[in-house]
């Protein structure tokens, strides 16, 4: 069991991690670039500044996880959790965020160029900027709850 920890700046590059328990991890500045995390409880996990870049986070849970200028480029992260994630000066690009919950996430500054939100649920959510997305999300941060 992982679960609370103390990973910080570990190198773990295309580590097979499915449906590992990481709830309340500390990952900070870890390298993941390409491990599959599908299924994984990340839930409140430190992620801050991490390498997620091409890595499987399909269906994983990151519920209030810190994802502050994590680099998540070309990340599979359809139907992920992200409901109260910490996304600010994260880099999105070309991720697969479709069927992804991100209820009431912080994106100020992310960067969702290329990203496909098809069916992303975006209510509640801030600093959302979704010029050069792909895809028509669910629901819009605008719209009704």
């Amino acid at each position: 069991i992982l679960e609370g920890a103390n990973l910080e700046g570990a190198i773990l590059g295309g580590a097979k991690l499915k449906g590992v328990n990481l709830y309340q991890a500390n990952l900070e500045g870890a390298n993941l670039g390409g491990a599959n995390l599908s299924g994984a409880d990340l839930a409140e996990a430190d992620l801050d500044g991490a390498d997620l870049r091409n890595a499987n986070l399909e269906g994983a849970n990151l519920r209030n996880a810190f994802l502050i200028g994590t680099k998540l480029f070309n990340a599979n992260l359809r139907g992920v959790n992200l409901v109260y994630a910490d996304l600010r000066n994260a880099d999105l690009r070309n991720a697969d965020l479709t069927g992804a919950d991100i209820r009431d996430a912080d994106l100020t500054g992310a960067n969702l160029e290329g990203a496909d939100i098809t069916d992303a649920d975006l209510r509640g959510a801030i600093g959302v900027d979704l010029r050069g997305t792909k895809g028509v999300p669910k629901y819009k941060t605008n719209d009704p709850q």
